[in-house]
């Protein structure tokens, strides 16, 4: 079963990327600076590209999406492409109303019900959202002024043909944007997939990116995004994500 298919972690990932601030952290301690994930990632590493406006956009891993839509503000049209159909649902529903209502859990099975809203002043109309896998990805999408891969690369069985897709995916002077914590896990990528560190000498897994990108991308600079996921009143994942933004040979 794709978990990513069920009620909990659709009610995680819609506070994680649409809830309000108080909601997702409610106390006055804490790591507020990984808030807002889904916006940072974009807002954080796309002024390294030295561009305010690009054409069209592909976000792979898109979950339910806020990502995509602010990646509208600079793009001309954002395609929005998860492999589980659930959050596919849920941004759609943002995309038509603006806003979505959720359940966050509380304790055990109390729960509370939150709201999440996008800010008016982003054109919904310039995304759509679609299932699809990212390592079989469509022709159609080939040629993208900008792709984004957020915390995608280590919940992938097979992450390289991923990465094989990447030349035709990208066009030329076209920009790409990594964000990843490589949380490798074998009951997602098999041990002899993961990118990098499958043994204690190994290098590390942007190293092995690097080496990987280097002969068709240039790497134009690196941050340190830091994110929080609720699961419950009293229980948060914070990680940190490696975001590497690279331009299209």
């Amino acid at each position: 079963m794709n978990i990513y298919e069920s009620e909990q972690l659709l009610s995680e990932y819609l506070l994680f990327h649409y809830g309000e601030e108080r909601d997702i952290l409610p106390y006055d301690f804490g790591p507020h600076t990984a808030l807002n994930f889904a916006v940072r990632c974009v807002t954080e590493l796309l002024p390294l590209a030295g561009r305010s406006e690009f054409g069209n956009a592909v976000d792979i891993g898109c979950a339910v999406g806020r990502s995509s839509f602010e990646l509208a503000r600079v793009c001309k049209h954002v395609t929005g492409i998860d492999f589980s159909a659930r959050f596919v649902e849920a941004a759609n529903y943002v995309k038509e109303h603006g806003q979505i209502s959720f359940d966050a859990t509380e304790e055990g099975k109390r729960v509370r019900r939150c709201f999440g809203t996008l800010p008016s002043d982003i054109d919904r109309t310039r995304v759509d959202f679609e299932t699809g896998d990212a390592q079989h990805l469509e022709d159609k999408l080939d040629g993208a002024d900008l792709v984004l891969a957020s915390n995608l690369i280590c919940r992938l069985q097979e992450p390289m043909r991923f990465f094989s897709r990447l030349p035709e995916l990208v066009r030329q002077e076209g920009v790409l944007l990594i964000c990843s914590p490589y949380t490798w896990m074998e009951n997602f990528t098999p041990l002899e997939n993961w990118i990098g560190a499958k043994n204690p000498q190994d290098f590390s897994a942007f190293e092995t990116i690097e080496k990987i990108l280097v002969p068709d991308f240039e790497l134009l600079g690196t941050r340190e995004i830091p994110f929080l996921i609720r699961e419950h009143a009293r229980k948060f994942q914070w990680s940190v994500s490696h975001g590497s933004i690279w331009q299209r040979k």
